[in-house]
């Protein structure tokens, strides 16, 4: 929106013309959210205090949980309302990728609301049954594949599937492929992230840091230039996905401030399922869905750890882990929780920087 207001005002002083350049729009987007979500923060989490929207600890869960019931949840709605803000300052508006990815990380929101709000208000323990949530993220990941495979202005590029560490080698997915394709990303991390959000902190900063480098890789997939010096597909529009990602690196950083160790409010279904929806959409945006498995190895594995425990324990009846998802395997054999936190961190920027040692690695 301010993109075409400085536009306007460049006739006046060419000095906004500044406001032009994607990365100044990005590095704007990135404080926007940020100074957002600082703002915002202690309001919201005095008025989810105030109605008693806290956590809900599981008795079988680690004892060390236990002081974390009452909690304020659903702090999530912090981090979707400073993207939001933030994109529709900063972005290109008639960019149809803006749009996709926007719309559907809300949608995804709006499921994860619907679910906390049953849970912590309602007082459903239940919330959504899992067959209702996996059908209305399934309805909703589904249609974002259609429209990205309808809308594709370059067929060839968008409807390939790059395999990364080899230069030119690619495979082109047909109608039903590509939406499979794009349907399991977006709706697999997006309950990746949700598994993966059981620590204070735990998930959102390896968010922010897969978030970040795969704004940083479709800025480079948007760009003609540095795209061809790559030897990665042009994706025409694809650049303006590093603005929603500075958003989401922003609000992300933000939130993290009230919920790091010891946290003062979890984000609750309605930020984790959408969080891991965008961060899926912008990998098929830049065509690098298999970059995104590496770089956010930490939420594959946790979701890998959950299929693993549930299959084990129904067909042996044993367990594989003290408890699943990983993060609490660790937790009962005695690391303490901000040493889980960290370790996990620590191997998020690892797999991220082997995820973009890919563009150039061929």
């Amino acid at each position: 929106m301010l993109m075409y207001v400085t536009e306007r005002l460049t006739g006046l002083y060419s000095g906004f013309n500044v406001f032009s350049y994607l990365t100044m729009r990005a590095i704007l987007s990135a404080l926007t959210a940020l100074v957002l979500s600082f703002a915002v923060g202690p309001y919201l989490i005095q008025r989810l205090t105030m109605r008693r929207v806290g956590q809900q600890i599981r008795d079988v869960g680690p004892q060390t949980h236990l002081p974390k019931a009452g909690t304020p949840t659903m702090g999530g709605a912090l981090i979707l309302l400073a993207i939001a803000i933030s994109t529709v300052l900063w972005a290109d508006l008639e960019n149809r990728f803006v749009w996709i990815v926007l719309g559907t990380t809300l949608i995804f929101g709006i499921i994860g609301f619907v679910d906390d709000y049953k849970k912590l208000v309602l007082r459903d323990s239940k919330g959504l049954s899992p067959r209702v949530k996996f059908l209305l993220q399934s309805i909703v990941g589904f249609g974002a594949a259609v429209v990205l495979y309808q809308t594709a202005e370059n067929p060839q590029v968008e409807h390939a599937l790059l395999i990364p560490y080899f230069k030119n080698l690619s495979l082109h997915l047909g109608a039903i492929p590509y939406v499979a394709l794009v349907y399991l990303v977006v709706v697999g991390f997006s309950n990746a992230v949700n598994f993966t959000d059981g620590l204070d902190g735990l998930a959102i900063m390896p968010a922010v840091l897969v978030g970040g480098a795969l704004g940083l890789i479709s800025w480079i997939a948007g760009n003609v230039v540095f795209s061809s010096y790559l030897g990665i597909p042009y994706v025409a529009g694809a650049g303006e996905m590093l603005v929603f990602c500075a958003a989401l690196a922003g609000a992300g950083l933000g939130f993290l401030w009230f919920n790091t160790y010891p946290a003062q409010v979890f984000m609750g279904d309605i930020g984790a399922l959408a969080l891991g929806a965008a961060l899926g959409l912008v990998a098929v945006v830049a065509r690098q869905e298999l970059v995104l498995l590496i770089m956010g190895g930490v939420f594959v594995v946790e979701t890998v750890s959950v299929v693993i425990q549930v299959a084990s324990y129904k067909m042996t009846g044993r367990r594989v882990f003290r408890m699943a998802p990983l993060h609490h395997h660790f937790e009962l054999k005695g690391w303490a929780e901000p040493k889980v936190i960290v370790r996990f961190w620590i191997i998020t920027v690892i797999l991220v920087l082997v995820g973009l040692a890919s563009l150039k690695i061929r």
